[in-house]
C-alpha cells in the first residue's frame, strides 16, 4: 500500500544491507511514521513481543525473517549452529502465542535450514524462505480482496448505490499483513472500483489498534471512515447503520471457531441479534488444522496491565504524552483475544474463496490441508 504516494510493505530486507530487516514501527503510529531497523533475532523477538509489528500475517513474516537473522549471526560450527537456531526458533514462537502464523512460519524456515548444506547454504535457504513467506502473505491479502469484493458489490446493488457501511474491529488492514490486509482488503478493492463504502472503526481498547492504525491507513487510502467507541457498534446495528461486519482472525480452527482481538465475540453477538452478516477474513496459514474446539484449545495471550493503566497521545502542545487513566491500586485483567464460535460466523472470506464456517465447507476449499492431517 502507499503512504503519501510511496509504496511500502510492512517488512522488508534492506537492499543495500541484506543483514538488516526493516519494519514500519507501528507503536509510533498514527503520530509518527518511522522505519525501524532490525539486525538480530533478539531484536526481532522484542519487535514482535512489544508490538512494533503486529497482526497474524506480519508476525509470521517477522518470525521468518527473525530465523534468517538468527542464521546469519550463528557460529559456523555445525553442532552449535543448530543449537542456536533451535533456541532462536523457541524464543520467537514464545513471543506471541495466540497467532498461529508465527509458529507456522518459524517452523517452515527451521525445516529448510535443517535440510540445507553448509553454513552459507543454510543462511541463503533461510533468506529465500523468509522472502517467499512474505511474498505469499502479500499475495494472500490480495486474493482475499478479490474473494470479498462481490459481497460489498452485492450490498451496494441492494442499496441502489448508496453507501455500504462496514464495521470492523482492531486492525486487519495492510499493517497486519505484509501488504493488502485481510478484513480491509475487500474494502480497498471496493473503494478502488468506485463502490461507495464507509467503515465504522472500533477504537479497540486497550491498545487502540483501530483508532491508531486502521483509521490511519484508511486515511492514507482515502476511504471514508468514522472512529467509534468499542461499545457503540451494537447501537449502530440497532439503528440499521451497519450493513455488514468484517473482521480478521489470528487463528481459526478447521471447524470455524475464530480467535481475534478481544471484543470481536461481542460484535458477533450483536450482529446475530440484528441479522447483520458477520464475515471473518482468513488466509490459509492462519487456519489451525490440529484443533477443533477454539474455546478449549486456542491459547489466549494475557498481556501486561500497563496497557490498560496508561494511554499515549498528544497533549495540547502537540507533545507525545503517556498518562495514567485508572486507579493505581485497582487490579487489572488484560486478555488480548477472545473466541467467536463458528455458529455466529456468516462466512469465511479466504484467499481461496468464500465458505461457511464449518468443517465440511472449510475442507472443500482446503482438501490439501485436511488430507495431510
Amino acid at each position: 500500500m502507499e503512504v503519501k504516494g510511496k509504496h511500502y510493505r510492512t517488512i522488508w530486507v534492506d537492499n543495500d544491507s541484506p543483514h538488516i530487516v526493516k519494519i514500519i514501527d507501528q507503536t509510533l503510529l498514527p503520530f509518527e511514521f518511522s522505519i525501524k531497523q532490525i539486525s538480530t533475532c533478539a531484536e526481532m523477538v522484542l519487535a514482535i513481543k512489544d508490538m512494533h509489528v503486529r497482526g497474524a500475517g506480519l508476525i509470521g513474516a517477522a518470525g521468518a525473517y527473525g530465523m534468517y537473522l538468527a542464521a546469519g549471526e550463528a557460529t559456523q560450527d555445525a553442532e552449535f549452529f543448530m543449537d542456536h537456531i533451535r533456541g532462536s526458533a523457541k524464543r520467537l514462537k514464545q513471543s506471541r502465542p495466540t497467532a498461529i502464523n508465527l509458529e507456522w512460519a518459524v517452523n517452515r524456515v527451521l525445516r529448510v535450514i535443517e535440510r540445507a548444506e553448509g553454513f552459507s547454504g543454510k543462511v541463503k535457504a533461510a533468506f529465500q524462505e523468509a522472502q517467499k513467506i512474505a511474498d505469499e502473505d502479500a499475495d494472500s491479502g490480495r486474493k482475499i480482496g478479490v474473494s470479498g469484493l462481490p459481497l460489498i458489490e452485492n450490498a451496494s446493488r441492494q442499496k441502489k448505490g448508496q453507501t455500504v457501511n462496514i464495521l470492523t474491529h482492531c486492525n486487519a488492514g495492510w499493517l497486519a499483513l505484509v501488504d493488502y490486509g485481510t478484513a480491509l482488503s475487500p474494502v480497498y478493492a471496493a473503494h478502488k472500483k468506485g463502490v461507495n463504502v464507509h467503515v465504522w472503526v472500533d477504537e479497540t481498547r486497550p491498545r487502540n489498534q483501530g483508532a491508531f492504525l486502521t483509521a490511519w491507513e484508511l486515511s492514507q487510502a482515502g476511504v471514508p471512515h468514522t472512529i467509534i467507541t468499542d461499545n457503540e457498534g451494537g447501537l449502530l446495528m440497532q439503528k440499521n447503520s451497519v450493513d455488514m461486519v468484517i473482521v480478521g482472525s489470528d487463528r481459526t480452527t478447521h471447524t470455524g471457531d475464530v480467535a481475534n482481538k478481544i471484543g470481536t465475540y461481542l460484535k458477533a453477538l450483536a450482529a446475530a441479534d440484528n441479522n447483520i452478516p458477520f464475515y471473518v477474513a482468513v488466509y490459509s496459514s492462519s487456519f489451525d488444522w490440529h484443533i477443533s474446539d477454539g474455546l478449549k484449545d486456542i491459547p489466549i495471550e494475557q498481556r501486561c496491565d500497563e496497557e490498560v493503566r496508561f494511554i499515549t497521545g498528544l497533549d495540547e502542545s502537540g507533545k507525545k504524552t503517556r498518562v495514567a487513566i485508572v486507579p493505581a491500586e485497582s487490579p487489572v485483567s488484560n486478555y488480548s483475544f477472545d473466541v467467536t464460535p463458528a455458529k455466529f460466523v456468516t462466512a469465511l472470506i479466504t484467499d481461496r474463496g468464500i465458505c461457511n464456517a464449518d468443517k465440511e465447507s472449510i475442507a472443500s476449499l482446503f482438501p490439501d490441508k485436511i488430507n495431510k492431517q
